[in-house]
């Protein structure tokens, strides 16, 4: 990329955490220099290797000042990576989303009060994105901003504090069990049917489904679906020396309903161990040493590496509807 002031370059926000020389996130500024969307993808587009770099090793890149203030453009702005699609039908995603465009769909539909806790996107299910892109169309009044925190840093320290537990984390991996509900319920953050979760219209389509997931299932009277995981990754190898804590175990234990109160329920390492609350509770103090919380600004893009960077959403309040908007890729074959 050139060094001239009428490109967009590298610059530094406020309570931006550095690790191993490196910014978190990673912020460029356009500088007013870039003014349609064919300039915008024309630069991504050539200085892509060193954009992929830098979100190597930052594991967040915000992108902020550039015109891009419509779903469609976020769809070009979020293709100029050459990425392949990760849709949300096809993913396993429990959460409730809004299409805008093929690509383009809402961020978690929950209510403003309901604060979305940290995670890696769908690292509860077998098949997960590899990266993520967020624009906000428009910020809160009040809160709303999107959490961050650099999981490889979280396992360098779990590593450190709770070495026995990293190694069952590691070895063991982890069983999710959740309620699908009958119908989409908006008011929850894991509100999707089991109708569209499984992409299918009755049970025995459901049952086919899971069955080929390897998963375990039992029906509720009420006609929604209990389902459990096969054992899943806790951490991941990200081929560069550094191990990831890649998993949905902070969020499980802070916002999904009754897990807090029962952990063992819905989260267990993958040979049944429960894991005690005293170990969750230092997992969620050790998460929030490392969080940087992402206050956005209307036209905002974010692209995190899903493997190295867990996010979630801050509660928010005020009369301005927040709105974030998402479009997933999945691994380069």
């Amino acid at each position: 990329m050139s060094d001239s002031s009428s490109q967009p370059h590298l610059i530094q926000v406020p309570r931006q955490f550095e690790f191993d020389g490196r910014p978190f996130p990673a912020v460029f500024d356009n500088q007013q220099s870039l003014t349609s969307l064919a300039a915008i993808t024309a630069w991504l587009q050539a200085n892509q290797a060193l954009l992929e770099r830098v979100l190597q090793e930052s594991g967040a890149v915000l992108f902020r000042g550039f015109p891009i203030d419509n779903a469609v453009a976020f769809d070009r702005f979020s293709a100029a990576f050459g990425y392949p699609d990760f849709t949300y039908q096809e993913s396993l995603s429990n959460a409730v989303r809004v299409n805008l465009t093929d690509r383009v769909f809402t961020a978690n539909e929950a209510p403003p009060e309901v604060e979305i806790f940290l995670h890696h996107e769908m690292a509860q299910t077998p098949v997960s994105p590899a990266k993520l892109f967020f624009h906000c169309h428009a910020a809160a009044q009040l809160g709303g901003a999107t959490s961050l925190c650099r999981s490889d840093q979280l396992y360098a320290l779990i590593l450190d504090q709770m070495p026995q537990w990293a190694r069952k984390f590691e070895e063991h991996g982890l069983r999710y069990t959740t309620l699908m509900p009958v119908d989409d319920n908006l008011a929850s953050g894991q509100g999707r049917s089991w109708k569209s979760t499984l992409s299918v219209t009755d049970r025995a389509g459901a049952e086919s489904q899971l069955q080929g997931l390897g998963y375990s299932w039992q029906w509720q009277p009420d006609d929604s679906l209990q389902v459990t995981t096969p054992v899943l990754p806790a951490v991941v190898d990200l081929g560069d020396g550094r191990k990831a804590f890649y998993n949905q175990l902070i969020a499980a234990y802070m916002g999904w309903a009754g897990v807090k109160a029962n952990p063992a329920a819905s989260l267990v390492l993958g040979d049944g161990t429960t894991i005690p609350i005293s170990v969750f509770e230092e997992l969620v103090s050790m998460a929030n040493t490392l969080t940087f919380d992402l206050n956005w600004q209307d036209g905002d893009i974010a692209l995190i590496d899903n493997r190295i960077t867990m996010h979630g959403r801050r509660a928010y309040s005020g009369d301005r509807r927040r709105q974030v908007w998402v479009a997933l890729a999945a691994a380069s074959v």
